[in-house]
């Protein structure tokens, strides 16, 4: 079993190379995001105690979204491996993450980070914005706040992974062909 933490800022392009990704190694992309909006929409109990913090202009704890993501990983155990998107994003989560995989005797195999400057970044986020409506990716400001929370909260991630002999940094500048070949290159190394 394969599973991978795809780590990238904003704009680094994680979204477009985990679509690539799960398809040439069969693995189920688990996006954070993407449980988060299916869990508030369905309404389900986890759904509604997230919206609350939400509502709140609160973050959702971890234990909400740990349990989400065990959820979402439950309910697809014959899998090759997962590809976890925006999971972790903090120590906490890690190990979390860590102490789930264990229990079923999987572990994260590799966490690869799709890295590249500030300044391209954010002139990738203001082309999306232009086409994808979300507000966070047309207001400059805003895209660099979302650089300092990763900064903060999410860097030290990769000591984390570092010690575990499992942080891979790619080049995320280029054709969206090359950097997918970069990523395979990673994977096959494993």
């Amino acid at each position: 079993m394969i599973n991978i933490v795809l780590f990238g800022k904003p704009g680094a392009g994680k979204g477009t190379q985990a679509e690539f990704l799960k398809e040439k190694y069969n693995l189920t992309h688990i996006s954070t995001g993407d449980i988060f909006r299916y869990n508030i929409k369905n309404e389900t109990p986890l759904g509604i105690e997230a919206k609350s913090y939400i509502n709140r202009g609160d973050l959702v704890p971890d234990e909400v979204t740990i349990k989400m993501l065990q959820d979402e990983v439950e309910r697809h155990t014959d899998t090759n491996g997962f590809l976890f998107d925006g999971f972790p994003r903090t120590l906490a989560q890690a190990d979390a993450l860590d102490a789930f995989l264990a229990s079923k005797d999987w572990e994260v195999t590799a966490t690869i980070a799709l890295e590249a400057d500030d300044e391209v970044l954010v002139q990738r986020l203001l082309e999306r914005g232009k086409t994808s409506g979300r507000a966070d990716d047309q207001d400059v400001e805003k895209i660099r706040n979302r650089y300092q929370e990763y900064n903060e909260k999410t860097a030290p991630l990769i000591e984390y992974y570092h010690k575990q002999n499992k942080f891979f940094p790619v080049n995320g500048i280029g054709s969206i062909s090359e950097i997918t070949e970069r990523l395979s290159g990673v994977i096959a190394n494993l």
